[in-house]
């Protein structure tokens, strides 16, 4: 039987706009959206209605005077600290109520599988990971992965993985769980000294409890599809083999890709497509098929995003699509209006996302940091960093 799927969306996730120049612009939603439907990715598929994340839901990782920052930010003549009205996180009117509403669209996504109507669901509007329990920050004003990853807790879940995929760090939601061994947040990004937040070093293991529950490979910058794989494979399924969570959350920003104008590695959409369908895969085999997928990054807001997210949502609900697949010649007509940039005409960068194993005595530029993980990590759960095996 295949697995089911709940897709979350609602067109009122496209409110979260901090600006009318801010490079996370809600029109990547939109057209990710647009461009599933019109390549017949989402035939019969009935769209999940959010409702806002409650108060309650949202103290369970935010800071009680910060959610009242947030509420009364738009209505202030100064300055309410808490990273609010800054050029990352600006502030706009109905900040708080758009900010809920996609904290509330992760929360029904985990709920659909924690209740039993779905084994895996997608908020692509999700992934806000970088936002701190007492400020906003890098674009994210809710933390709405860690508000979905807290109510699972309280449902009684043990073990739950969170794999990070986008190019910047998931500090947000590592520090929300750094003491707690029920989550195991491995996040692959740019290195810390190339790249904003400035963390993800792997020596950030986790403390008390929780050392060696969070999980960090820094890829140096310009690194392509077959070098992250590398690392991606030599350390994220050796781990969640071991941990066997009950549910994989995966925060899947689209801002590795090498045209993205905020950072420097070198993915191919190819490579992100085969990102997604490794995930799925160790959905399948270490958490029971339990999969709850977030969206995250993504600047290349008409080249790149719409394509990684229809890909994503593909693998989700196993309509995998070909690379070679064309765009609907209607959904290039629509972004062109929006673009004066040249629109690609397939689900494809031609790119080829093979990758050699590590250990195989090839010597890749990132095997230092695979190492470094590696050697951080695996003795914590009873693997051997230097035995390919493990």
């Amino acid at each position: 039987m295949s697995p089911r799927t709940s897709v979350v969306w609602t067109p009122e996730f496209l409110r979260y706009q901090l600006s009318d120049d801010h490079p996370l612009n809600p029109v990547r939603l939109d057209l990710t959206m647009r461009l599933a439907t019109e390549l017949g990715v989402l035939d019969g598929v009935e769209t999940v209605e959010p409702e806002p994340a409650t108060e309650e839901d949202l103290l369970r990782v935010h800071e009680p005077g910060y959610l009242s920052a947030v509420r009364s930010a738009p209505e202030m003549p100064f300055d309410v600290g808490h990273g609010l009205g800054t050029d990352d996180n600006p502030i706009f009117f109905g900040m708080h109520e758009a900010s809920a509403l996609i904290c509330g669209g992760s929360l029904r996504a985990a709920r659909e599988i924690a209740e039993g109507r779905a084994d895996r669901a997608v908020n692509i509007a999700g992934g806000l990971h970088h936002a701190m329990p007492g400020r906003a920050a890098g674009f994210c004003v809710y933390n709405d992965c860690a508000v979905a990853i807290a109510w699972l807790l309280e449902q009684g879940y043990e073990r739950i993985a969170y794999v990070d995929v986008d190019v910047h760090h998931g500090d947000g939601v590592q520090t929300m769980f750094y003491d707690d061994p029920r989550v195991m947040t491995v996040s692959l990004h740019q290195h810390p000294l190339t790249l904003w937040p400035g963390t993800g070093w792997p020596a950030e293991l986790g403390k008390g409890r929780g050392e060696g529950y969070s999980v960090n490979i820094p890829l140096p910058p310009g690194t392509g599809d077959a070098g992250w794989q590398r690392a991606f494979h030599a350390v994220v399924p050796s781990l969640l083999d071991e941990f066997r969570p009950q549910i994989l959350v995966s925060e899947c920003g689209a801002d590795a890709h090498s045209e993205d104008p905020l950072a420097n590695l070198e993915l191919s959409v190819d490579g992100q497509r085969a990102t997604y369908r490794a995930m799925r895969e160790l959905a399948e085999r270490t958490s029971g098929g339990k999969w709850l997928i977030l969206g995250g990054g993504g600047y290349a807001l008409f080249r790149v995003v719409p394509r990684a997210w229809t890909h994503l949502l593909a693998t989700a609900l196993d309509r995998d699509l070909e690379p070679a697949t064309p765009l609907p010649a209607s959904w290039i007509s629509h972004a062109t209006t929006l673009t004066r940039r040249p629109l690609p005409v397939a689900m494809t960068d031609d790119a080829d996302p093979a990758w050699t194993p590590w250990g195989d005595g090839v010597t890749d530029r990132v095997d230092g940091a695979v190492l470094d993980t590696r050697r951080a990590v695996f003795p914590l759960h009873g693997l051997d960093p230097d035995d390919p095996r493990d």
